[in-house]
């Protein structure tokens, strides 16, 4: 199969809607062998991260360590005491995003990672391109050859299906050094023949393929919220409060001008890039070795692509509008989550607060956190001052209960809702 057609299978698959478990829900071979590798935690250099660690489904496929969330936001990588710099998106619905290009009006789009550099040029679709990557990251999993990866995936006890089930009897038929699993776990290069080296390579594309064809699948992209229950019928599912605050969503929030709401399968994003003016997160542990850290988000990667300044500049602090679809999902009620790329809110409400009035209070004197802020009646300034958009948010005008109802709202884009007899 091509992987061309792969893709269109997979994408279709992606937008089914999901009403209950039948046969035909059933996963496929090949998102079966991605959920395996998913979860893997033996796919780290120290046997002790997945996928999962940072992309966890009962937290809407994003962090689930509370303390964590409580704080920095982000997460530590199979090495002790290495962090990134960003919070984990979620992982769910994030295979619908397209190929990172620049639109008809100017605007870049798709792509993913918070910057976009998983552009999905490599693989033919960005869920790919980003598997790709926190395996070989030395403060994610931290392996140090991607033979590594494949090495580990072929000869994995366990999986349901295995590697070459799904790609092929010689997808793993590599002449592996016999001290294959020291080497990687001293963290040094597999000595592989050129033949062997170019296996491994393809054998890695299909590794991060069968990851993003678990990642389009129902089990993920579920559509099961109350909201997709609601729809066509919102009087009869939704509360009034709700119905409230979509139309405010709708409406004076200006929330559907990025978060767009069209469609059976709507996703909640436009797959755009944004600068909201979010204050840097204080807790970030990377200011613990670099002081002077500042995510310049998309800006920065496109300068590191080789971008000239009148490309890049205008998009320095520029973060990809991620979907709203469970972000409020949680496994119980008073469960920390995080909310937006450095994780600086804990709640919803003040999200929502932020948008609406980061223009009218004035500015923190300090660094503050969300709750200090909160409790100040101030917000701190911009991370990157630059390119912030002050069209579409931070003078709102909306009351303390509209904000309110907008919340509610985001409750009901949780996947997994049961309907009350």
């Amino acid at each position: 199969m091509s992987r061309k057609l792969f893709w269109l299978l997979v994408g279709a698959a992606a937008v089914v809607l999901v009403t209950g478990t039948t046969a035909a829900q059933m996963l496929t071979t090949t998102e079966q062998l991605g959920k395996s590798i998913f979860f893997d935690d033996n796919l780290s250099i120290n046997g002790n991260q997945a996928c999962a660690a940072c992309h966890a489904p009962e937290v809407g496929w994003t962090g689930p360590d509370e303390l964590i969330n409580m704080h920095g936001s982000v997460y530590e990588g199979s090495i002790a005491g290495r962090f990134g710099d960003r919070k984990p998106p979620s992982s769910a619905y994030a295979t619908v995003s397209p190929i990172f290009h620049l639109d008809k009006k100017g605007l870049w789009v798709g792509g993913n990672f918070w910057d976009g550099r998983a552009t999905g040029e490599v693989l033919g679709n960005p869920a790919a391109d980003q598997a790709r990557g926190p395996f070989l990251n030395s403060v994610e999993q931290a392996l140090p050859d991607s033979a590594c990866v494949v090495y580990r995936v072929c000869t994995a006890v366990g999986y349901p299906v295995s590697f070459d089930e799904v790609w092929g009897a010689e997808a793993c038929a590599i002449s592996w050094p016999s001290d294959t699993d020291t080497l990687c776990a001293a963290g040094s290069i597999v000595p592989l023949s050129a033949s062997d080296r170019d296996k491994s390579n393809t054998a890695y594309g299909n590794v991060a393929l069968s990851i993003a064809a678990y990642e389009a699948s129902y089990e993920s992209n579920a559509f099961t919220s109350k909201w997709d229950a609601a729809r066509g019928n919102e009087e009869g599912v939704l509360t009034a409060l709700e119905r409230k605050g979509f139309a405010l969503f709708q409406g004076k929030g200006k929330c559907k001008l990025c978060h767009v709401t069209s469609g059976q399968g709507a996703l909640f994003t436009d797959f755009t890039f944004d600068n909201l003016g979010v204050p840097k997160n204080p807790e970030n542990p990377i200011y613990w070795v670099n002081p002077t850290f500042v995510d310049e988000g998309l800006g920065a990667f496109l300068r590191n692509s080789g971008y000239p300044e009148e490309v890049y500049e205008p998009e320095l602090g520029k973060v990809k509008v991620p979907t709203l679809r469970n972000v409020d999902k949680r496994p119980t009620p008073d469960f920390v989550k995080t909310f937006t790329h450095n994780g600086y809110f804990k709640t919803l409400k003040g999200t929502v607060h932020f948008y609406n009035t980061r223009d009218v209070l004035p500015e923190c004197s300090g660094d503050y956190t969300e709750a200090e802020a909160l409790a100040a009646e101030c917000w701190p300034p911009p991370e990157v001052p630059i390119n912030v958009n002050t069209d579409e948010l931070g003078d709102l005008g909306l009351t303390d209960e509209e904000e309110d109802a907008i919340v509610e709202f985001l409750k009901t884009l949780s996947d997994g809702y049961v309907p009350v007899e």
